[in-house]
C-alpha cells in the first residue's frame, strides 16, 4: 500500500512540473498569439477637406430674427421728463385754485425725491429747484419767467423758452434729455440733503422780506381746505 501512494505522488508531481514548464514556455514566447489575427487595427482615416461652399462668407449679412411673441426691451426712462403722478398732482392744485408757483412746487419736491433715491445728483440746490421749475414750465404751468433784473440773463432765456414750449407742447429732445442726465450722474446728491434745504429757505426768506413772507402764509392759508384749517388749529 504504500508503494501504490508513493507511486501516485511521484506521478502527480512529475504531471504537474510538466503543466508548469509548458505555461512558463507559453508565457515567455514573443510570438504573435494564435487569435491576434481578429484584433487587428483598422486602417487610418485621411480627413478630406471640406468643399468652398460649406463656409459662409465674413460679408454674409445676418437673416434677421422674429420677434413676434417676444417682449422688446424697454428704453431708459429720462430724469427730464416727469412722471404722470407729479403731474396729476399739479393738475390737482390748479383745479384748487391754488398759485402756478405751488403747482410748480410739485415738480420741485419730484426732483428732490429722485436726487434722495440716487437717480442722479445735483451741483446744489438751486439746481434741483432750478430743474424743477423748468420741468413744471415743459409740463404746461403757467408759471412765468422771472422779470429783468431779478436773475441773470442767460437763467431768464433758458426760462422764457420753456415756458414758450410748454404752452405749445414741443417735445423734448431725448439726446439732450440723456446727455444732461448723464452730466447730472456725475454730481453729489448734498444738494438735497435736509440742512442744504433749510440753509436754501432761510436764505430766501431773508431776501423777501417781512411783509413778502406774510402775504405768501396769508395766501396759503386760504387755499387750504376746512378740514385742513381744522387740523392745523388743533396741534
Amino acid at each position: 500500500m504504500h508503494g501504490a501512494l508513493t507511486r501516485f505522488l511521484l506521478n502527480a508531481g512529475s504531471r504537474k512540473a510538466v503543466t508548469s514548464s509548458i505555461g512558463s514556455k507559453r508565457r515567455n514566447n514573443c510570438g504573435p498569439h494564435p487569435k491576434a489575427k481578429a484584433h487587428r487595427s483598422a486602417p487610418r482615416r485621411v480627413r478630406r477637406p471640406m468643399p468652398a461652399q460649406r463656409f459662409a462668407p465674413r460679408n454674409r449679412p445676418r437673416m434677421a430674427v422674429p420677434t413676434a411673441g417676444r417682449e422688446q426691451p424697454r428704453r431708459s426712462e429720462s430724469n427730464s421728463m416727469p412722471d404722470k403722478k407729479t403731474i396729476a398732482r399739479a393738475r390737482r392744485d390748479a383745479r384748487q385754485g391754488k398759485s402756478a408757483s405751488t403747482q410748480a412746487g410739485e415738480f420741485v419736491r419730484a426732483e428732490i425725491d429722485k436726487v434722495r433715491r440716487g437717480k442722479h445728483g445735483v451741483r446744489n440746490t438751486k439746481q434741483a429747484i432750478a430743474i424743477g421749475l423748468s420741468e413744471a414750465r415743459r409740463a404746461g404751468v403757467k408759471l412765468r419767467p422771472p422779470a429783468k433784473g431779478k436773475t441773470s440773463e442767460k437763467t431768464r432765456r433758458s426760462a422764457a423758452s420753456a415756458y414758450r414750449k410748454g404752452k405749445r407742447g414741443a417735445p423734448i429732445s431725448r439726446k439732450r434729455s440723456l446727455a444732461s442726465q448723464k452730466a447730472l450722474k456725475r454730481e453729489s446728491r448734498r444738494g438735497a440733503s435736509r440742512i442744504a434745504l433749510s440753509r436754501q429757505a432761510r436764505a430766501s426768506a431773508r431776501r423777501r422780506g417781512v411783509r413778502a413772507r406774510s402775504a405768501a402764509a396769508y395766501k396759503a392759508a386760504m387755499t387750504r381746505t376746512r378740514s385742513q384749517r381744522l387740523r392745523g388749529r388743533w396741534r
